[in-house]
């Protein structure tokens, strides 16, 4: 009996602990660092698994890719994707719709997005206005992008 109780007890305490992390990593506020590991990590995966498999990836909202408040987009580069939304982690809504005009507080993200990926770098940050989807609020983000093939993957990080 003493031993049942103390699996039951466990089991109590691993659920309760997992709960705890999982809020916490819901109101983790991501740093420069996490997103440029993250952006790295989703462009490893798409080379090695395939431009469709990351998208599906990128856009499962319990996947990997998505961690507090970052996660993973990406954007087609040249033709008829160049501005269009090909996986977004946290808006499903946004996903193969051509995003070129979109205005946030007078920036035109997606316009400078393409330009930091098309920049001899290949990748940097953008910084403009966004609604932060933890707290529904109105936030100054930044955002890290790199080129990887004909599209580019980015992060953002709240200010």
């Amino acid at each position: 009996m003493k031993h049942a109780f103390q699996v039951v007890f466990a089991a109590v305490l691993a659920l309760s602990l997992g709960g705890a992390a999982r809020a916490q990593d819901a109101t983790h506020r991501g740093t420069a660092d996490e997103a440029v590991a993250m952006v790295k990590k989703a462009g490893a995966f798409m080379d090695k698994n395939g431009r469709d498999k990351a998208i599906a990836a990128f856009n499962d909202p319990k996947g990997e890719f998505i961690k507090g408040d970052l996660y993973v987009f990406m954007f087609g580069m040249t033709g008829e994707q160049q501005g269009v939304a090909l996986a977004h982690g946290q808006n499903a809504k946004m996903v193969n719709k051509n995003l070129m005009e979109l205005n946030a507080g007078g920036v035109f993200p997606i316009k400078e997005f393409l330009k930091v990926a098309n920049s001899p770098a290949g990748k940097g940050w953008v910084s403009y206005k966004w609604p932060n989807s933890i707290s529904k609020n109105m936030e100054d983000k930044s955002t890290y992008v790199e080129k990887f093939g004909d599209v580019l993957i980015g992060v953002g990080i709240y200010k």
